[in-house]
């Protein structure tokens, strides 16, 4: 649905986005990640055509991003874009209507999307008058309620307690569903690993690591291993198929300086193993170790 080909933009002597190409495919829900000041947030403000690239295409569904109709695109921002002094129902409506949706159906869209985060007992209260974490509501159903194609979402879950995270979560998997693509920033790692199949991680305007969230742990996979066992282990020559072994009562961990068969085979004779883990790295450990490589 998205391509993206070799984009780049330069503020005077600062180069903000670098060469930067990936594409993403139409229902995917995308991780874009990266430390601050990375640039992520000019990549999605010239993904929303509120800047041009210097060189480079940004193509939606084989169109230039700037010249797709505004209401198939949804944007959540990381800043707060709301009118305090207004009352919730009359902005929703409000900006429902400059984002094309029907007159005959603008109010119950609002309302049902009102009732959906249990806000609408709160519809004539002002918006300065709401929490961060509803305030932060209003602006996902404002990403929304147009029905958009395409959807950015910067830092969706800012001031949300865990019960509205998973709200979001499950409204974002039921759009996905219906084929609505997904670009989702974040720095929570533990919510990319639970929604995106794909990310991009972008450091110094590069990138470092694109791909299937699948692939790009096994790539770093490093044999770090966990195994339990029955009986007394004999530590003799353990050095020799393992680095920094730390033996814990039943329990063995440490990274493999041999294959895992060959290890094994040592082992079995000397203890009743009852488990054995490879461990594959978490997504905030890859992400914390490609930064660091790369500053």
């Amino acid at each position: 649905m998205i391509e993206i080909q070799n984009i780049h933009k330069q503020y005077d002597k600062v180069t903000a986005v670098d060469h930067v190409s990936f594409s993403i495919e139409t229902g995917d829900i995308f991780g874009l990640l990266g430390p601050n000041g990375a640039g992520k947030t000019t990549i999605i403000r010239m993904l929303m055509s509120i800047i041009e690239p210097d060189f480079g295409t940004i193509l939606l569904n084989g169109s230039p991003v700037k010249e797709v109709e505004r209401k198939s695109l949804g944007y959540l921002p990381e800043e707060r874009g709301l009118y305090p002094n207004q009352k919730l129902l009359e902005t929703l409506m409000y900006l429902g209507g400059l984002k094309g949706v029907p007159k005959n159906r603008l109010k119950q869209d609002t309302m049902d999307w009102l009732e959906r985060f249990n806000l609408a007992d709160r519809a004539h209260h002002k918006i300065q008058e709401l929490s961060k974490g509803n305030q932060q509501k209003i602006q996902f159903i404002m990403a929304l309620i147009q029905k958009p194609d395409f959807v950015i979402l910067d830092e969706p879950f800012t001031g949300l307690d865990p019960l509205n995270q998973l709200l979001l979560k499950d409204i974002i998997e039921e759009k996905q569903k219906e084929g609505v693509t997904f670009i989702f920033s974040t720095h929570q790692m533990e919510q990319v690993e639970r929604l995106c199949t794909n990310i991009c991680l972008i450091n110094n305007g590069k990138v470092l690591v694109k791909g299937t969230l699948e692939d790009v742990r096994e790539k770093h996979r490093k044999d770090a291993v966990e195994v339990r066992f029955s009986g007394d282990m004999d530590e003799a020559g353990l050095a020799d198929f393992m680095d920094d072994p730390k033996l814990n009562g039943a329990t063995l961990k440490g990274v493999l300086k041999k294959p895992p068969r060959d290890f094994l085979n040592w082992l079995n004779p000397k203890v009743e193993i009852d488990s054995f883990r490879i461990d594959t790295p978490s997504l905030e450990q890859i992400f914390i170790e490609e930064v660091k490589a790369s500053s």
